[in-house]
């Protein structure tokens, strides 16, 4: 129950900050300096009034100020990396494996919201979810049999390691390769080098198979909710960019929680 109760309050926490992150990092804008502020009116925001959820109820998802709305995407964000953290300690214990999870789901969500706000993945969650996937990798090993049948006097942690590295770099050269592919043949990006480096980060924490099985999940759940969105809203098919790192972001989740061991 301590646990759980310690992962709540670290998911509300960054929380917040991802939403400071969500914001800034698709303006090229410092996460440090200066500190949050109104979007509309941009006056800073006082401490009473940043704490996650609940300042949000207290003002009535309004700014103080300007009395303009707060985007609803501040209290999701916060209570959803809240929910995830929760979820991954009841699921795996107090262990390096939740820490872990529970970072992979930071970063998700991150990329998630960015996406869907900006069409932008930002490089601090991809490549730098890069380096921490394979630094996890060390202090988590995956369980590993296909690279120990020829690699037999290496330890543990080195190949996990080595299958970190392997993971992220094959699932991204295929989809580049993929996109590549399609660009020529049908003369518009299919695949964006953000969706790209992306599907590096995931391939990094969570091995190859379950890197494969989220394209997989990610590319059915936007096939099919991309295009009844295109057809309700008529949109343009031939020119509407869905985000994909959006669908494949909600597979990552799914998977890891479910699979990740």
């Amino acid at each position: 129950m301590l646990e759980a109760l310690v992962a709540l309050a670290a998911g509300l926490l960054i929380g917040s900050f991802l939403n400071v992150c969500i914001f800034r990092l698709p303006r090229d804008l410092s996460v440090i300096s200066p500190r949050s502020f109104c979007p509309a009116c941009e006056h800073p925001v006082a401490w009473f009034d940043n704490i996650p959820i609940a300042s949000y109820v207290v003002l009535r998802g309004r700014c103080r100020h300007c009395a303009q709305p707060i985007p609803w995407r501040y209290p999701l964000v916060e209570a959803l990396t809240a929910a995830l953290f929760v979820t991954a300690v009841l699921l795996r214990g107090p262990s390096l494996l939740s820490v872990k999870l529970c970072v992979f789901c930071a970063l998700i969500v991150g990329l998630v919201f960015a996406d869907l706000e900006a069409r932008i993945l930002p490089d601090e969650f991809t490549l730098g979810g890069i380096a921490l996937g394979l630094l996890f990798a060390v202090l988590a090993p995956f369980q590993i049999v296909f690279f120990s049948l020829f690699l037999r006097h290496w330890g543990p942690r080195w190949l996990s390691l080595v299958a970190a590295a392997v993971s992220a770099a094959v699932p991204a050269l295929l989809l580049w390769g993929l996109g590549a592919v399609f660009q020529k043949i049908r003369k518009k990006e299919g695949v964006g080098l953000g969706d790209v480096k992306m599907v590096a980060m995931i391939g990094a924490f969570l091995g190859l198979q379950l890197t494969v099985l989220t394209v997989m999940a990610g590319s059915l759940v936007g096939s099919v909710i991309g295009l009844a969105y295109i057809y309700l809203t008529r949109k343009d098919p031939g020119t509407y960019e869905l985000p994909f790192g959006s669908f494949l972001g909600a597979g990552a989740i799914a998977v890891a929680l479910l699979w990740l061991r």
